[in-house]
């Protein structure tokens, strides 16, 4: 009986939100919206909700995910629900400031050309910075970790530059390089950089000195040292620093976007709001957090892929 309730509460939670939506009015300060885009997308989750509460009689893979995620779903629902009670029903909150779901939503439908072009510059930028970043991260930090000539000319390098936020390098990169997107693609890559650098050569500074002394008597050389066991050994802390370089590259994406772009998600939701058009800064908002997700979701799936055998070793 607790596992059948799991299972139909976030069915129950978008029911609830979705009747809330059609049968109380909008408050008359609230602008109304060309489409019930708020109603719709309601509808929609509640058709796949009711799929998969169906399916999860006979599918144990849709019954073990609702029974996981049913709560924290339905939880999702019934705080939508209060900031829709907060803004649209009843004005609580100022309406300039705090839109409602109609208008928010509007921005994807009625801007979606201008939308796209954000986020494709967005994804060109984040993707080349991480690139850079990455890479010159993983090497230095591999030449810290292994090699101690390697590490005793560049960490006092690396211990003044590292800590400085990417971002205080703004009007420097912007005078150095010739266009804004080479100095944003310099600021987003700083920002992966430095966590990238510091867990990869913390991981194999922490290699048990064992692993090398065995591959030594075994006739390893330097390269296969570094390749087959300091890398594979220091994996756990090289993803732990493509996270925090990931989620550093979204500070300095938004914040790079904000001086000198002519496109991307910051760049719109700096527009917005010069507009006081507070509605696509939510939409930019909900952009990034749904960008931010989806690339650390595949992050995720390659770290479970990459470090399948520390599954029942590691919490």
């Amino acid at each position: 009986m607790k596992n059948l309730i799991k299972r139909i509460l976030p069915l129950a939670g978008a029911v609830f939100a979705l009747a809330l939506q059609v049968f109380i009015k909008d408050n008359r300060r609230h602008p109304a919206a060309l489409h019930p885009y708020y109603e719709n997308l309601l509808l929609i989750f509640a058709a796949v909700l009711l799929v998969a509460f169906a399916a999860s009689f006979f599918w144990q893979n849709a019954r073990n995910f609702l029974q996981k995620n049913g709560p924290v779903i339905a939880a999702g629902f019934v705080l939508l629900s209060a900031l829709n009670i907060l803004t649209a029903k009843t004005a609580v909150l100022p309406v300039m400031l705090f839109p409602s779901f109609d208008s928010i939503l509007s921005v994807f439908v009625e801007s979606r050309a201008l939308i796209l072009k954000c986020v494709f510059h967005s994804i060109k930028l984040l993707f080349t910075g991480i690139f850079f970043g990455v890479l010159a991260g993983f090497l230095t930090g591999v030449g810290l970790g292994f090699s101690k000539r390697f590490n005793y000319w560049v960490n006092p390098f690396v211990k003044i530059i590292g800590p400085i936020p990417a971002t205080a390098w703004i009007p420097i990169s912007l005078v150095v390089f010739p266009g804004t997107f080479g100095a944003s693609v310099f600021i987003i890559a700083l920002s992966v950089w430095f966590p990238v650098l510091l867990l990869t050569s913390s991981g194999i500074q922490n290699v048990p000195n064992a692993y090398f002394e065995v591959g030594k008597t075994l006739g390893a050389g330097k390269f296969y040292q570094v390749f087959r066991i300091a890398i594979p050994a220091a994996l756990p802390n090289i993803f732990q620093g493509l996270f925090f370089g990931i989620c550093s590259s979204f500070i300095a994406l938004m914040t790079a976007e904000m001086f000198g772009a002519k496109a991307g998600i910051g760049w719109f939701i700096n527009m917005e709001k010069e507009l006081a058009e507070f509605k696509g800064v939510y939409a930019g908002l909900i952009l990034i957090a749904v960008f931010c997700s989806m690339i650390l979701k595949l992050l995720f799936l390659a770290k479970d892929k990459t470090l399948r055998w520390q599954k029942g070793l590691v919490k």
